[in-house]
This record gives C-alpha cells, sequence and structure tokens, in this order.
C-alpha cells in the first residue's frame, strides 16, 4: 500500500514538473531585430531590442537566424555590421540555410498574393521560420511582416502546406511590452 502511495506522488510530483518545465519558445529573428541592436533614430524600439537580447542572452528561447539575415547584413556599413556582429557572438542560434523548401514556401506567398516578388526576401524569412519550425517570427517590419494581411497568409500557407502555424510578434510583444504602433 505504501510503495503504491509513494509512486502515485512520484508520478505526480513529475507530471508538475512536466508541466512547469515547459519548453523554450523556437523564435526566428529577421534582420530588422539584429538591425535594431544599433538604430539609435529608434531609440524605444532599440531599447526594447536590447531587452529582448537579454533575455535570449538568459536562454529565454531558442534561437533561428537564416542565410538571408547574414546576406542583408552585408548591405549594412562596415560599422554597423561590425557592431551588429559584436551581438551576434554573445547569443546561440541555429543558423537555417535557404533550400528548395525554403524557396518553395516562399514563392507560395507570391503565388497566393500575400506579398509581392520585390518583398521575396521577406518570403524567405517567413518560409525559413515556418520549415525550421519556428514558434514565432520576430520582426520590426510592419509593412510585410507584421501586419493582418501577411498573418493570414502565413496561416492559410502552413495550414496548406501542412506545417505548425507561425505566429508574429515584435520584440515588444514577445517580451511583454506595448507596441505603439
Amino acid at each position: 500500500m505504501c510503495n503504491n502511495l509513494l509512486e502515485g506522488l512520484i508520478a505526480q510530483y513529475n507530471g508538475i514538473r512536466g508541466v512547469v518545465a515547459m519548453r523554450k519558445l523556437k523564435i526566428y529573428l529577421d534582420t530588422s531585430v539584429v538591425s535594431h541592436l544599433d538604430a539609435q533614430d529608434t531609440p524605444d524600439k532599440m531599447a526594447d531590442t536590447h531587452k529582448l537580447w537579454d533575455a535570449i542572452i538568459a536562454g529565454e528561447f531558442e534561437v533561428v537566424l537564416s542565410s538571408v539575415d547574414f546576406e542583408e547584413l552585408l548591405v549594412c556599413s562596415p560599422d554597423k555590421r561590425a557592431i551588429l556582429a559584436e551581438y551576434l557572438v554573445r547569443i546561440p542560434y541555429t543558423l537555417v540555410e535557404v533550400d528548395y523548401d525554403v524557396v518553395r514556401i516562399a514563392e507560395k506567398f507570391v503565388d497566393l498574393g500575400i506579398l509581392k516578388q520585390k518583398s521575396i526576401d521577406d518570403c524567405r524569412h517567413i518560409a525559413a521560420a515556418i520549415v525550421s519550425k519556428c514558434d514565432v517570427i520576430v520582426s520590426w517590419n510592419f509593412k510585410h511582416i507584421v501586419n493582418h494581411k501577411t498573418m493570414q497568409g502565413v496561416k492559410a500557407v502552413t495550414a496548406l502546406e501542412g506545417y505548425s502555424d507561425l505566429l508574429i510578434y515584435t520584440p515588444t510583444t514577445l517580451i511583454g511590452g506595448e507596441d505603439d504602433e
């Protein structure tokens, strides 16, 4: 009797512990987030991006970047590139290469009229996040990513292609602050 009671308590404890120890959110950072680590012209966004970076360093999130991020960072001035590189070496992340699946999903966003061909890099960011099974894509890009049309498009594409839904947040939303926009 005592052993059954003890086993029951241990099972209950392990069940509770399993609920408490939920997995980290897997987040994809688009280039706008990395770029806002050094964005003196938008101090509020820069401050919230730094709060997110601190949370990443503290191990609160599993981070994914893609080769698209690095292609876009190459366009920055050498000084800004050096500053951003200093930040990137401080965090652990998984690097996702743009492969056939990423390109195929990215093209769906154009084919379905969710985004235009000239925004294909934004499509590739979203697709890389979807294919790498991220929970959230984090972006400051309100024009092409953080907006209702794209959010609805992501729901449609993920459902059509058999992927899990992808949430779209700003750094402010992810860290629990309030967005002004």
